[in-house]
């Protein structure tokens, strides 16, 4: 065994270090300081997009092999986390002209060069295969759909339980300090000693940086969230039309859309078909008349113009999609520079709950075998050495 094994932050980049971890350490704790699935949470909710439709190679190699450890939890667990209905990236003339400078015609270029199932649909052809949509075209991403968030949640609880991890909750660090080869994170319910120090708190990873003696680094972290999030409640009769058996997730990322069918799941489902409406960090937003989920819907979704509109908050009280941006774009995964035995991961811009697995696997390895199989050179934290001023 590697030793013993802290992980700061218990949300879905957490766990899954942790459950990574369990097998090559002594002894692994989590410690949450809210509750785990807490609806505050950047990574709690019901849905989240898993696709593989990134224009940036890496980024789409990286979702492959994450698609690929989710398959491989799937069958440790026993039941279903990924729901695949395929992702489809909408182009129309009348929203954006230059079709060909478009997301959906860029990253299904990507698609292309790495060989991934994918498929190319004119107008005529997307009309007849999704009816729901209004558009001149569609490039639909194949093997892509969503996470069932509440099944994830739920079968990390059961995993790391028979791993023996210690998931620690509503546990607020109040300092960090080194003795000798250990980390000893003083907290209300006692101190937790470990060898290795994993934090993956989200927004709240520079003020615990703060509390590392000797760690002047800081990333340039920012808030955000769609600026609308809502669903589309169709009327009974047309509701099949829209359920995730027969519609794809879809995106306008040019102009900032993204949304899920309707989810019949059991922990529960989801009312609608959930739209939101933010500016895509990795993405320049093209200057269009849609300024609302409601002007999309009216231009490309015309079964859910007279659907009743509920805020996804006031709905469910939950998956309003908060989340940390990076100043340069990039995940932050790696050593923390100039602090033997702290790591970080944290930055997913929105677009990280995908990556979960993979991230979890990277933690656990640097975490407890100093390396990882992976090469992630370019989400060094280092490249923030010397960012002190940060906040």
């Amino acid at each position: 065994m590697a030793g013993r094994l802290t992980i700061i932050g218990g949300g879905v980049m957490g766990l899954m270090t942790a459950y990574y971890a369990a097998p090559l350490a002594e002894t692994v704790t989590v410690l949450e300081r809210s509750r785990v699935g807490d609806p505050a949470t950047a990574s709690f909710g019901l849905t989240r997009s898993v696709r593989n439709d990134y224009r940036d190679l890496e980024y789409a190699r990286l979702a492959v092999e994450a698609r690929r450890l989710w398959r491989e939890l799937e069958r440790d667990f026993g039941r279903r986390l990924l729901i695949d209905c395929g992702c489809v990236n909408l182009v129309k003339v009348s929203v954006t002209p230059d079709l060909d400078s478009t997301y959906a015609v860029e990253s299904y270029a990507a698609l292309e060069q790495l060989g991934l199932p994918r498929e190319a649909l004119s107008g005529a052809r997307l009309r007849e295969r999704f009816p729901q949509f209004d558009a001149d075209g569609g490039w639909l991403d194949v093997d892509a759909g969503f996470a069932d968030l509440t099944a994830v949640t739920g079968a990390l609880r059961e995993g790391l339980r028979a791993r023996g991890v210690r998931v620690v909750e509503t546990c607020e660090p109040r300092g960090i300090t080194r003795s000798g080869q250990s980390w000893i994170v003083a907290t209300d319910a006692g101190p937790v000693e470990s060898d290795v120090l994993v934090v993956t708190a989200g927004l709240g990873t520079n003020d615990l940086l703060g509390l590392v003696p000797g760690c002047g680094v800081r990333f340039p972290l920012s808030p955000a969230r769609p600026t609308q999030s809502v669903y589309f409640i169709p009327p009974a009769a047309s509701r099949a039309m829209f359920t995730q058996d027969v519609m794809p997730v879809f995106a306008y990322l040019d102009i900032g859309i993204y949304g899920h069918p309707i989810y019949d799941g059991t922990n529960p489902g989801t009312p609608g078909v959930k739209i939101g409406f933010y500016d895509p960090p990795d993405v320049a937003r093209t200057p269009s008349r849609i300024g609302s989920v409601q002007e999309f819907v009216a231009e490309c979704i015309p079964g859910l113009r007279d659907a009743e509109v509920v805020d996804v908050a006031a709905a469910s009280g939950v998956d309003t999609c908060c989340y940390d941006l990076v100043a340069d774009d990039e995940f932050i995964l790696g050593a923390v520079p100039g602090v033997p035995g702290l790591f970080t991961g944290v930055g997913w811009r929105g677009t990280g709950y995908k990556f979960a697995p993979w991230v979890g696997r990277v933690l656990a390895q640097l975490a407890l075998q100093q390396a990882t199989v992976y090469d992630i050179g370019r989400f060094t934290p280092a490249r923030f050495a010397g960012e002190g001023a940060y906040s």
